[in-house]
């Protein structure tokens, strides 16, 4: 009897030991990502969904990364707007609007996600890292904010086979933003232009 117990025991330790390796697996392949890709391009569709739980807007365009600190958004459709991240700034164009909106990055985490993946936010200092489940060959990472004061309440970035496949931010105000990435390159050598931003003539600049 006491054999069998022990028995019992052993297999449930090893389950469980199977169990935590195996939600521990998304997480590592995040850092995996994160600490090899030094550039990324991708195409991107982006979706807001209310409180809800009703999408209201979607968009497109063409997403650049280069590490550390160094992103770029171009909306194309169905509007152009343009988000980069260089030298400690955001710039936020609106081409409408004809309106340029310049943050602190440090001020800008709930603005736009990229700063997740720029390499200026280390992840285990700033958020609580989690797996999400998966949804078919996609895994989630859910990372929460350590400062309560951030403006968003949590972060998933979506991995397929440990590549960035899609990110979904939650913030305060009951609002999701969801975005999935296509035809993602990695370590391909990028244009240093693509991260410098001119104002244009006859925009209005807002410093923040």
């Amino acid at each position: 009897m006491m054999g069998k117990t022990r028995w019992l025991l052993a297999t449930i330790l090893s389950i469980n030991s199977l169990v935590a390796f195996a939600e521990d697996i998304p997480v590592k392949q995040l850092k995996a990502f994160l600490a090899s890709a030094k550039s990324v391009t991708a195409n991107f569709k982006q979706t807001l969904i209310n409180e809800a739980g009703d999408p209201f807007q979607t968009s497109q365009g063409l997403f650049y990364l280069q590490r550390p600190g160094k992103f770029r958004w171009d909306y194309t459709k169905p509007f152009q707007q343009q988000i980069i991240s260089t030298s400690g700034k955001v710039w936020f164009y609106d081409t409408d609007l004809e309106q340029v909106t310049i943050k602190k990055l440090d001020e800008s985490v709930g603005s736009t996600p990229a700063l997740l993946l720029s390499g200026d936010v280390p992840l285990e200092d700033n958020y609580t890292i989690e797996q999400q489940g998966s949804e078919g060959e996609m895994h989630w990472v859910k990372l929460v904010p350590k400062n309560q004061d951030s403006t968003f309440k949590y972060v998933l970035i979506g991995l397929e086979k440990g590549v960035l496949s899609g990110m979904q931010l939650n913030d305060n105000f009951g609002q999701m933003t969801r975005i999935y990435f296509s035809n993602l390159k990695m370590n391909q050598e990028l244009n240093p232009d693509l991260f410098e931003f001119t104002v244009p003539k006859g925009v209005d600049v807002f410093a923040e």
